[in-house]
């Protein structure tokens, strides 16, 4: 069966973790939107019994899954993307959420007040919280990720296991985000997570993924998406 995946078009967001997780794993999926429009998002959600909050969601038959961090629990145990241990599973879903945190900090960086208001709008803000985001967020979530991969037991080269999860493909992901947002700080800071960095090549040199990243399905990002670069916040 084809999944069906719903997320704005023109930006990767929060649509592109799941996307990462099906690419991988060579699942056959409709990206829904991007073929038929976003207006279909809001026209398949007054049908759903169980609405999301916001997209993304994914369709696989009757079944609706919300929330990022939920779809990748769903799509791990189903595409091979999650460890089968009970302990080890929910070890994969915590780090998902972690990485959620991240990447909604990554966002208000330029939207520290609200989202509905233009960046323009909130730039003395903006220029506060980037400098926070900068010194101490950045580190200490790197620090994490970093102390995940040192402590695994079975070796640095996943977060979890010995085998990808789709918690590699997010680290992956976000981090792909950072660089794009904060090319100076991560100039600065990326040679100290070597083990971060590792994953992220290993990731990005899947033949799957290598094909998706160098096909036009992969966006690039803009100042649209979660993570935006705006040179005044990254000196």
């Amino acid at each position: 069966m084809t999944y069906e995946l719903y997320y704005w078009t023109g930006i990767q967001g929060r649509g592109e973790y799941a996307r990462l997780a099906l690419e991988a794993a060579g699942a056959p999926y409709r990206d829904v939107a991007r073929k038929e429009g976003d207006h279909v998002i809001a026209e398949v959600g007054r049908t759903l019994a169980t609405p999301s909050f916001a997209p993304p969601f994914l369709k696989d038959g009757s079944l609706v899954v919300g929330q990022v961090a939920v779809i990748l629990l769903y799509l791990g145990d189903r595409l091979d993307l999650a460890p089968k241990d009970e302990r080890l599973r929910l070890w994969t879903h915590q780090i998902q959420l972690t990485i959620a945190d991240f990447v909604l900090e990554g966002h208000d960086v330029h939207h520290p007040i609200g989202a509905g208001r233009y960046y323009e709008e909130q730039k003395p803000e903006s220029l506060r919280r980037a400098e926070e985001f900068r010194k101490e967020r950045v580190p200490k979530f790197l620090d994490w990720f970093e102390t995940i991969l040192a402590r695994n037991p079975e070796g640095p080269a996943h977060l979890v296991g010995n085998h990808l999860t789709y918690a590699d493909l997010s680290l992956f992901q976000a981090m792909s985000g950072l660089t794009y947002a904060f090319p100076n700080l991560m100039k600065r800071l990326g040679p100290k997570y070597g083990k971060i960095d590792a994953v992220c090549k290993r990731v990005e040199k899947l033949p799957r993924i290598a094909a998706y990243l160098a096909s036009d399905r992969r966006l690039a990002p803009n100042e649209s998406d979660l993570f935006r670069h705006y040179p005044e916040l990254d000196p």
